[in-house]
């Protein structure tokens, strides 16, 4: 076993957890964006969101939730990012799947989202649109 979340979830390796149930286990994380940055992570091995099963993409955002308001609250911030990074490309470090609880304060400077591109119009975005709602079924 060569995942270090998968070695903080069998007690291998030491961690700052805030939350633990039978599928997900929290903790924080030990390269913070903002002091509370937390991780939720299922038990159970996953790569990403891709390969995670029904039972825990559906649990995960009540426990999101939970760990946000609580995070929120100790650490004073003014809101949170909730963000899942999928794939290299995407910017996942670790390849088991998780989710960030982010602290964000007022005036911080972080920027997540910077627009790249445009759509030429709305017949564009239809047809992407349309192809999109096709895969989903």
């Amino acid at each position: 076993m060569d995942c270090i979340f998968c070695k903080i979830v069998a007690g291998e390796i030491p961690c700052s957890k805030i939350y633990e149930d039978g599928l997900f286990i929290g903790f924080l994380d030990i390269r913070p964006i903002h002091k509370g940055h937390a991780l939720i992570v299922p038990k159970k091995h996953f790569v990403n969101i891709f390969d995670t099963p029904a039972e825990e993409s559906q649990a995960i955002y009540a426990v999101t939730a939970k760990v946000a308001k609580a995070v929120k609250e100790a650490t004073g911030c003014d809101a949170v990012n909730v963000v899942q990074n999928n794939g290299a490309e995407a910017g996942q470090e670790v390849f088991h799947s998780h989710l960030h609880v982010i602290p964000r304060f007022k005036d911080d400077g972080l920027k997540f989202a910077t627009r790249h591109s445009e759509y030429s119009g709305f017949d564009e975005m239809g047809a992407l649109a349309e192809k999109i709602r096709g895969l989903i079924g």
